[in-house]
């Protein structure tokens, strides 16, 4: 007997709505709500993370001799040699690193150098 209550006092949460509150329209609105979730988490969340990704792989498959890198650990170097997923990248003079072409993470032009300088 004591089950049994318990159970009834579960399912009067899942029995239908009292009388005189809207029936129609549940299904629409929860449509409604989780497609504006998923609107924001769209806009907010994977938009942004998907263009940052495809500027970093363009910047990566644009490496050339010469130019200043930041790698993804943060050293700054100058690139030497590229490879097809091999970077070679001078950290000190006659220092020579290999990383993989994934490892750069942001390119540092002589203006931004210099910023980075100033603001040490």
């Amino acid at each position: 007997m004591n089950v049994s209550v318990r159970l009834a006092d579960l399912l009067t949460g899942m029995a239908p709505a009292p009388d005189g509150a809207p029936q129609e329209g549940h299904a629409l609105v929860m449509i409604v709500f989780y497609a504006a979730l998923f609107g924001v988490f769209y806009f907010l969340l994977i938009r942004p993370q998907s263009k940052r990704n495809r500027e970093v792989r363009e910047l990566q498959d644009s490496l050339s001799k010469g130019d200043r890198v930041v790698t993804t650990g943060g050293i700054f170097a100058t690139v030497h040699k590229v490879e097809e997923d091999v970077v070679t990248l001078e950290i000190a003079e006659g220092v020579r690193v290999k990383a993989q072409r994934g490892a750069v993470s942001e390119r540092i032009g002589a203006s931004d150098a210099g910023k980075k300088k100033e603001d040490a």
